[in-house]
């Protein structure tokens, strides 16, 4: 753990109402509930700050307590920046890199705020001024509850909090079954339980309110588009923009499907390559030894976690799965 924290929240106070709290570009669970479990967290102790996300994100998170407050950078770049420009503290959540938070990062860089990272993916930029930074962490939001209980107060913790932070523990774990969880995320959890999460109700919130197209993509997903390759150790699947057309699809429609190559018997990684048009988006999963985060390095512009992963190519749809194909062979001695 790399933790350079100096500040208390009595410190935090003389900040209040110029505090910015920022994460990565289509933030998902953990993103989102590291963010607002900090604004929630900031409101019951008498702090004011503004949660800016650098793009939208899935309607699925949209619940969660102080959704409504949140600011979208793209589309509001005026007020945004005014905001970023007149702040003093930007803490930068779930992300180790500024070119994540896509033009964010240069509004934050010219700005004379001081920045605080919290953050539990490899390798993070110099880009901080205090930091927070595990990578064995299973989730920004444990290292969110480490931070306020052990360097603020965690009595200011409320319910509203606890969901969101809750939230981004099940989410980046897979409900407790990837094996970036330990004693310390369900300690975690026990504690937010304790401040009143029902599991079952965020559970359904989160995973149970499903579109129909979803549904029905994801159906012509799982029948049509996966293919076995390397002997039948990587699941490899991909979907054009046409296809995402023909479903309406939203942001956040696809997030999940790359596990289920991995609910394939024999199956040791599993791909989803994405056309979106400007750029083809890459996730991919993976089960013990193979290195999804060096795999994607090397070969996509991306990174992230050992057994999770992203990437990008700048190339078309046919060439970038021919990349794929051919890649992946200098890496068979993890499958």
């Amino acid at each position: 753990m790399q933790n350079t924290i100096s500040h208390n929240l009595d410190d935090l106070r003389k900040h209040s109402g110029k505090i910015v709290i920022t994460t990565h570009h289509k933030p998902d669970g953990d993103a989102m509930g590291s963010s607002l479990g900090l604004y929630n967290y900031f409101k019951e102790a008498g702090i004011e700050s503004t949660v800016i996300t650098p793009t939208d994100y899935a309607d699925f998170l949209w619940w969660l307590p102080g959704n409504d407050k949140v600011l979208i950078f793209e589309g509001n770049e005026e007020e945004a920046n005014r905001i970023i420009a007149n702040s003093e503290l930007v803490y930068c959540l779930d992300f180790n890199a500024l070119g994540r938070i896509n033009e964010m990062g240069k509004s934050i860089t010219d700005s004379n705020a001081k920045v605080i990272l919290i953050d539990h993916h490899r390798d993070p930029q110099d880009f901080d001024d205090e930091r927070l930074c595990s990578i064995g962490a299973s989730s920004t939001c444990e290292l969110m509850y480490y931070y306020i209980s052990k360097h603020l107060n965690v009595e200011f913790m409320t319910k509203d909090a606890a969901e969101c932070i809750y939230t981004g523990l099940i989410t980046d774990t897979g409900s407790f079954r990837y094996n970036s969880t330990t004693g310390d995320t369900i300690r975690t959890a026990g504690a937010l339980i304790d401040l009143g999460v029902q599991p079952s109700s965020l559970y359904e919130r989160l995973f149970d309110q499903n579109r129909l197209e979803r549904l029905q993509l994801l159906g012509y997903f799982l029948s049509k588009k996966i293919t076995l390759i390397e002997n039948g150790k990587v699941a490899l699947s991909h979907l054009t923009i046409k296809e995402l057309e023909d479903f309406n699809v939203k942001t956040g429609d696809t997030e999940g499907f790359v596990n289920y190559g991995l609910g394939i018997k024999g199956v040791e990684m599993s791909a989803l390559i994405i056309d979106r048009g400007s750029l083809v988006k890459m996730s991919f999963r993976s089960k013990s030894d193979f290195p999804c985060n060096e795999f994607s390095a090397e070969f996509f512009n991306g990174g992230g976690h050992k057994n999770a992963a992203g990437g990008a190519s700048k190339e078309s749809l046919v060439e970038t799965l021919y990349k794929f194909k051919s890649a992946i062979k200098s890496y068979s001695e993890y499958l």
